[in-house]
């Protein structure tokens, strides 16, 4: 009795470039541009109460202004990496901006990527903004479509099914 091959064919892997990432990208800095703007409403009261009401420099008071400044820049930096490194992360492998689109974030070998991977690829993009953002726009011209952070990652962005 004969019994069939396994078939070795697979689907071929359709690479996200960077234009349709940039737009990605973008979406999600309108979503969380407008999340920063409530919580900035708040740190905005802190702020205005550290500046001087008679409007001499020398009554600022420094320790408050810094103090309110500082706390928002934190809040902020962390909300970027709870969402990007949550949702890469979770089952539906995409940001907001990604989902929106079509898009998902795989390892190498297609799979979920984890928590730790996905906190990695977010730090590893200060790398690809440090270099006068070069290395996002790897991803226009490698053969993967792989940015920066991507390689260092060691992460894909495809289209999703």
């Amino acid at each position: 009795m004969a019994t069939a091959a396994p078939s070795t064919m697979q689907t071929p892997i359709h690479y996200a470039g960077f234009w349709i990432r940039f737009v990605a990208a973008f979406l999600d800095s309108v979503i969380l541009g407008i999340v920063g703007s409530v919580i900035g409403v708040f740190f905005g009261g802190g702020i205005t109460a550290a500046l001087s009401k008679s409007g001499n420099p020398a009554d600022v008071n420094i320790p408050a202004l810094i103090g309110a400044l500082g706390t928002y820049l934190l809040i902020t930096f962390a909300m970027h990496f709870v969402y990007h490194a949550y949702f890469e992360s979770s089952e539906k492998q995409a940001t907001i901006g990604k989902m929106i689109l079509g898009l998902k974030v795989t390892d190498v070998n297609g799979q979920r990527i984890s928590f730790g991977r996905a906190t990695g690829r977010f730090f590893s993009k200060i790398i690809s903004a440090m270099i006068c953002y070069i290395g996002f726009i790897m991803a226009g011209f490698t053969e993967k479509k792989q940015a920066l952070h991507d390689m260092l990652a060691g992460t894909l962005v495809v289209y999703g099914k």
